[in-house]
């Protein structure tokens, strides 16, 4: 029986979960732990590419993350269950660097470092810039399969980006496990600029706000609010810091402008829709 598995999710991103599961096989863990890929609803060749890895693959049709994990957990053979993205690349000691940090502990959340890169050329080593007080990312996060199965897994009314992990994260640490930040289980996360538009990155915000209203509804504590920024003084910043003259500004730079200006005005208007998107939730009964 394995030590640990592995879970990704995925969805119509057979080359990049092509890279991460080339990465995933040469572990220095090998024979140690086992990749369950679920497939959560792709029409490319995601299939052909989790067959020809030898990874187990599940189907679940519908989009939703926290139902693909899910399945994921149901079937994990191993002890501890370690979760990362498809568009990840996992270094050689990786998956060992995570079962060390567990050891025989029953109580331990794990994540290490995400370093962001724009290509699988340039792979610095983790840094203090990479730290992160995050109790779970789903990105690069572990937990035992009992512990996770014991809070009940992810919600799976987080049917949108977003938010999902951290509630699964705030429950878990209510059920007595504690955070181990382990600096050698780090991953790379491919992040280049021509992978997504801005336009995408604000329909994405769009949809993380929406799941951040209904984080709060289920659990309105000031740790929760403070964390996805539904609180008063979060409003009246953004109603200074995107006033309409500001946005028109923002938007007007984030197209010819310079790629440093070009950057700070895209993620000002990021800021902007996911807080006009949360207000505009949070009002929503139904959210």
């Amino acid at each position: 029986m394995p030590e640990a598995t592995v879970v990704i999710a995925t969805r119509d991103r057979a080359s990049l979960l092509r890279d991460c599961l080339g990465g995933l096989a040469r572990q220095s863990a090998a024979g140690r732990f086992e990749v369950i890929v679920v497939d959560n609803g792709s029409s490319d060749e995601t299939p052909r590419v989790i067959h020809e890895a030898g990874a187990r693959g599940l189907f679940v049709a519908d989009p939703n993350r926290a139902k693909a994990r899910n399945a994921g957990i149901a079937q994990a053979a191993g002890r501890i269950v370690i979760f990362c993205d498809d568009d990840t690349l996992p270094p050689a000691d990786f998956v060992q660097a995570h079962l060390h940090a567990h050891g025989d502990a029953l109580d331990r959340a794990v994540t290490g470092p995400i370093v962001n890169v724009p290509d699988a050329q340039h792979l610095p080593p983790a840094d203090s810039r990479h730290y992160s007080r995050q109790f779970f990312c789903t990105c690069n996060a572990s937990a035992p399969k009992a512990a996770l199965e014991a809070v009940g897994g992810f919600d799976e009314r987080y049917d949108l980006y977003g938010w999902e992990d951290t509630d699964l994260g705030v429950r878990l640490r209510a059920n007595g496990m504690c955070h181990v930040f382990a600096w050698d289980a780090y991953i790379y996360h491919l992040k280049p600029d021509s992978m997504t538009t801005l336009e995408r990155r604000i329909a994405l915000t769009r949809e993380k706000a929406a799941m951040a209203a209904r984080f709060v509804r289920k659990n309105p504590s000031w740790r929760v609010k403070l964390a996805t920024g539904a609180y008063a003084a979060n409003f009246v910043r953004a109603s200074i810091v995107n006033a309409r003259p500001l946005r028109r500004m923002y938007e007007r730079l984030s197209e010819g402008s310079p790629t440093l200006l070009r950057r700070l005005a895209r993620e000002a208007l990021i800021d902007a829709h996911y807080v006009d998107a949360l207000r505009t939730a949070l009002r929503r009964p139904d959210a």
